[in-house]
């Protein structure tokens, strides 16, 4: 299905970008792989360490819908993985997560309808289920615009993915530690009892594509994925590096959960149960108000959430297993 297709990556130049590039380079089936993102310094970088003529870069931002029409022209497939994602800046600055994650992706969107896209995959988070932070609302109402406009998306498939911590991804917590362990500094963790899915940037990449090859209008699709404290995922660490670091509490930040849940309790009465995955079909209701106030399901309260307190939970070797899969720990420890 990628042979001779041409795919657009919004937020190329992120982790996410970076392990679907190295994914399709390998493969090389696709006529032209698109890269769209702000930062010239990122794409410079990400061009000369490829030296590859089928990947092509644009500037620009998704927040402009000119610049998102101009690359959107002629491609075939859509990965939108362009979004504000740190926690405190969209604390601080709520108005700019508005701006990227919601109406970055309705541009996104609009253009992919417009211009035939086949299939378009957004990128969503744990944090959007029972958001308490302006990261999650933004990334929830990102979901609700993909729903809306696959209603009414002839032409174009749109769906969604929605995963937990990717592992060693650019601002997430296991390149702190790292960081502070390499210092001989203690390892700062919030809640020893706080507990976080564990993917792996490869597992994303899979999550994606089996999206993009099971997907209907509208769906959202979730990975069942293993979760650790905080608490192991130091120890873990610091064993992996033989360090005598000492661990210490810091307490729980601004906008963050004890837990994150990746499927809510809404939804698990509808998903469909794939294996490794979990569909979430769209919510198709019209604006018919009996069904959102005077009906609802004698079962909702037998059904539970699906987070990261609930799923399979990793001990301090199973976590030192997932993280030798990573390269920044295998460079570090000189694993071949």
């Amino acid at each position: 299905m990628f042979k001779n297709k041409i795919l657009l990556i919004t937020g190329g130049t992120g982790s996410f970008g970076n392990a679907v590039l190295n994914r399709f380079i390998k493969l090389d089936k696709f006529k032209e792989i698109r890269i769209f993102s702000r930062d010239e310094k990122k794409q410079d970088d990400l061009r000369k360490q490829l030296n590859n003529s089928k990947v092509k870069f644009y500037i620009g931002d998704v927040r402009d819908q000119r610049s998102v029409d101009n690359v959107v022209n002629g491609v075939d497939y859509i990965f939108h993985a362009a979004a504000l994602k740190q926690v405190p800046s969209c604390e601080f600055f709520p108005i700019e997560a508005v701006k990227t994650n919601v109406l970055g992706t309705e541009n996104v969107l609009e253009a992919a309808i417009n211009n035939n896209v086949k299939r378009v995959i957004i990128l969503s988070t744990d944090k959007a289920v029972y958001p308490i932070n302006a990261m999650g609302i933004t990334k929830a109402l990102m979901e609700k615009v993909m729903v809306a406009k696959s209603r009414n998306a002839m032409s174009s498939v749109l769906c969604g993915t929605r995963y937990g911590n990717v592992m060693a991804s650019r601002g997430s917590v296991i390149p702190l530690f790292i960081d502070q362990l390499k210092h001989g500094k203690n390892l700062t963790i919030t809640d020893p009892k706080m507990t976080r899915f564990m993917m792996t940037l490869e597992d994303a990449v899979d999550l994606v594509l089996f999206a993009f090859e099971h997907g209907n209008q509208g769906d959202i699709f979730v990975q069942k994925s293993p979760a650790s404290t905080i608490e192991v995922l130091a120890k873990s660490l610091i064993e992996l590096y033989n360090s005598k670091s000492e661990i210490s509490i810091i307490g729980t930040r601004h906008g963050e959960k004890l837990y994150e849940s990746l499927v809510n309790r809404e939804e698990m009465i509808k998903a469909e149960d794939m294996k490794n995955y979990f569909r979430i079909p769209a919510d198709n209701r019209d604006l018919n108000y009996n069904q959102f106030f005077s009906e609802g399901h004698v079962d909702m309260a037998k059904i539970e959430e699906y987070h990261s307190h609930n799923t399979v939970r990793l001990d301090i070797e199973a976590t030192k297993n997932l993280l030798l899969k990573l390269e920044i720990i295998k460079e570090d420890l000189n694993i071949t």
